[in-house]
This record gives C-alpha cells, structure tokens and sequence, in this order.
C-alpha cells in the first residue's frame, strides 16, 4: 500500500488531555439527541453547552436575546433513562437572579413533567458560578427540557455553561 494513501484513524495529541475524564454511565449527548433551542449567541453558541469543558471560566452557550426566557430541547434517538444531570451556570459581569427549570416527557414530547425549578443568584463580588449534580430517577424519557429565565427582577441574558447527563445501570 502507498504510504501516502490516507487513513482514518482516530488520534489526539498526547499533551491534549480531556477537560473532564470519563465518567460510568455519560451519555453522549451529541450522538444520542438532537439539541433544539431557541436563541444561540454565535460567539457562545449551543455546541459549548456539551463540548466537555466545565468549571469556571469554561466555554459557554448564551442566549443571543437579552431578558428573553430561552428553552433548550433534548430529542433523544431512543428512550433514555436518565439517573444523573450535571450543569454548570457562570456569570461575573452583571448582578441577576437565573431560573433554571427542567422537564421530562416519555411520551415523544406530548406532555412533560418538571422535576427542577432552581433560582441562582449571581453577584460579580460574591457568588459567580454553580455546579448542580442531580440524583434522578427517570425511566424511558424521550425528551429534556432546559427553560432559563435570565432575570427574574431586572435585565440579563440566558446562560449555562455544561451540560452532561448519565443513563441508570440497566437491571
């Protein structure tokens, strides 16, 4: 075979660790959804919400619309169940309280059931970034649904920083 024939391989630099090592049970989010959403900022858009970096300072996706309630949508490929849901929100520009509401549907999208409402409020002088890591119990979910509110008393954009969620061990 020619040496100059080209090869699909898989390969990585060995300097360029992952931001986050691999956790039992992630889902790949990528290749097991569809993401749907309402507004991405092209400087920060969805793709950052599952890109594997989290943490402070890690990229971001962000809303293109100041002080518009956002909704992103999981789609996934076949029924899920869902036993974990880890994200991030950062914010250290502009004091705001962000609401962050999660819903389920097992039924392709037809109805939906909210299993988290949490508010965080930020502060460029104090408290700048979140880290929420859920326990859940959620059987053959077909869909996920993110809604942010940005700020619910004055002005702000919709922002999270990482998504990532993890499947129950089959019985």
């Amino acid at each position: 075979m020619d040496r100059t024939d080209n090869f699909r391989i898989r390969k990585r630099l060995m300097s360029e660790q992952s931001s986050r090592p691999e956790r039992p049970g992630e889902i790949d989010i990528a290749s097991h959804a569809t993401l749907a959403y309402s507004s991405e900022d092209p400087e920060h858009p969805l793709e950052h919400l599952i890109d594997g970096n989290c943490g402070r300072g890690a990229t971001r996706w962000a809303s293109a619309r100041p002080n518009a309630t956002e909704r992103i949508l999981l789609e996934f490929d076949h029924p899920e169940r869902i036993s974990r849901l880890v994200y991030e929100v950062e914010e250290c520009w502009q004091p705001r309280t962000q609401e962050v509401r999660v819903e389920v549907s097992s039924d392709h999208g037809r109805t939906y059931r909210q299993v988290l409402a949490q508010e965080y409020t930020f502060s460029p002088q104090g408290a700048t970034f979140q880290h929420e890591d859920l326990r859940l119990d959620l059987p053959t979910i077909t869909h996920l649904s993110l809604t942010i509110v940005p700020n619910k008393g004055g002005s702000g954009v919709a922002t999270l920083t990482s998504l990532r969620i993890f499947a129950q061990a089959a019985s």
